[in-house]
């Protein structure tokens, strides 16, 4: 009796959560079309109805993408540089040896 309890019990948790993968799915869906103004910020029809449909419409960039000012930053965010794991052992040591608290005389494990 109690492996049906379990088994129901988990049936009605993967309901719940294929239920709430596709509610975030189309809430993410319906998100990815809202019109942002030039600051990157969502604009409802309401609150934006003097301005006109055309400036409405208008493709804008992720908010991530544009600087304070509201332009687009064409600078690459994050650069990646390979290392083998010498040079970043290397790298290490000079930082632990290069700290306050290293003295020589304790005998490094190098």
């Amino acid at each position: 009796m109690l492996h049906l309890i379990y088994i129901l019990a988990f049936t009605v948790l993967a309901f719940l959560a294929v239920g709430n993968l596709i509610r975030n799915m189309m809430t993410l869906g319906i998100e990815s079309q809202r019109p942002y103004n030039a600051k990157g910020r969502f604009t409802p029809n309401s609150l934006s109805a003097n301005v006109p449909q055309t400036a409405r419409v208008q493709s804008v960039s992720h908010p991530e993408l544009l600087d304070d000012y509201g332009n687009i930053v064409n600078e690459p965010f994050l650069v990646m540089r390979s290392m083998t794991v010498e040079d970043a052992r290397e790298r290490l040591d000079a930082l632990y040896k290069a700290s306050p608290g290293y003295s020589d005389e304790a005998g490094g494990l190098s």
